[in-house]
């Protein structure tokens, strides 16, 4: 039908275009959020791509979500601007006979959303901590690049050392400043150092060296050593005790109601359906003026999509706080948003006016009362 072909076809061309502009923010603006991680020491920066490929995977049920809203706006801005939104419905079309086109073109991009919100989401989340606990798990001495000062992942310990051997285990002429729990500042240089591993704590091994300790009463003290050890990081167990919720297979959340877990899993749900609830917003709420420019549509498209995705937040929080509990939250938010959305697209299809149903309810009142 010619109707619904033309329809499909300009929305698939808004949408592709809108999706590719969309995709270039997000993916600048978490290059950059990935690079200040690696510069921190938060991230490998050999991993920094494989980082940003999984961060992006993750943020794509959203970027599809605001990518389908916005092309049916200005599709069907663009279409009341040229007037050939008149012609359809001069022709026997009404705002309805739109709905059957829009829903066939969306229900794909719907479908691919889920799928990603309940299982690519949780998979890309745990594949950037994956990534994140192994580089974690390194040494402080893996860490360091011969001829340069690296903190370590404590924030105790400053280390250097002046060349290292080729599997990274070990380092030659190595220099130590850490402050300890109480205050007191210690200096420690060796020949060499290596890595050790004992059950789950991982050990720093110095040989032939000397230490140089403050103590409380400003005094120092100064030892020589043929080996010492200290400890390092943290014990592995500890760093990979929790996984995030975020993280965590929706299976999981299912079987697993504590509030946290259905705050995520109700979170996910939500996701799912603010995508579907944004088609009909979309194709209720959209008018044109062919005397004025796209420029009001397309502020309240960023304003709905803002306000409804921050109270999606805020449920998630509320939830997990036990302030609210999932069910009504979900049916009062999304419901609501749903029967206000079917009321306004009622109306239109109708073609009434708040101001002919309020004069008729006035007069039937008036009738009633006489």
């Amino acid at each position: 039908m010619l109707f619904h072909s033309s329809l499909r076809k300009e929305l698939a061309r808004s949408f592709g275009a809108t999706l590719v502009v969309l995709f270039t923010i997000v993916l600048t603006m978490l290059l950059i959020r990935t690079l200040g991680a690696a510069s921190k020491g938060s991230v490998n920066p050999e991993e920094v791509m494989l980082v940003l490929g999984y961060t992006v995977l993750g943020r794509m049920p959203t970027v599809l979500t605001l990518a389908l809203f916005i092309s049916i706006v200005f599709t069907l801005s663009r279409m009341y601007r040229d007037s050939e939104m008149i012609i359809w419905f001069a022709s026997g079309r009404s705002l309805g006979g739109f709905l059957a086109p829009v829903m066939r073109f969306a229900w794909p991009v719907l479908a691919v959303i889920t799928l990603m919100v309940f299982f690519v989401w949780p998979w890309a989340n745990q594949q950037v901590n994956d990534l994140r606990d192994r580089f974690e798990r390194r040494g402080d001495l893996e860490r360091v690049a011969p001829g340069q000062f690296q903190e370590s992942s404590s924030g105790r310990r400053v280390f250097f050392i002046d060349k290292d051997t080729a599997d990274g285990a070990e380092g030659r002429n190595v220099f130590i400043s850490s402050t300890e729990p109480d205050g007191r500042e210690t200096v420690t240089s060796a020949r060499s150092g290596r890595i050790e591993w004992l059950e789950d704590r991982q050990f720093l091994l110095l040989n032939n060296g000397q230490r140089l300790e403050s103590q409380a009463d400003d005094a120092l003290r100064v030892s020589e050593f043929a080996e010492y050890g200290t400890q390092i990081g943290q014990a592995g167990a500890a760093r990979s005790s929790g996984v995030e919720l975020k993280a965590r297979p929706s299976w999981e959340l299912i079987t697993s109601p504590t509030r946290p877990n259905l705050a995520e899993l109700g979170w996910r749900i939500g996701l799912a359906v603010t995508a579907f609830n944004f088609v009909l917003i979309a194709l209720a709420t959209t008018v044109g003026n062919p005397r004025a420019g796209r420029s009001g549509n397309l502020f309240f498209t960023l304003f709905a999509f803002v306000f409804y995705y921050n109270l999606l937040n805020i449920g998630q929080n509320w939830v997990a706080r036990g302030v609210v509990e999932l069910l009504p939250f979900t049916l009062a938010l999304h419901g609501g948003v749903l029967a206000l959305t079917l009321l306004w697209f009622y109306k239109r299809h109708q073609g009434l006016s708040l101001r002919t149903l309020l004069t008729t309810w006035l007069r039937r009142g008036r009738e009633g009362t006489a």
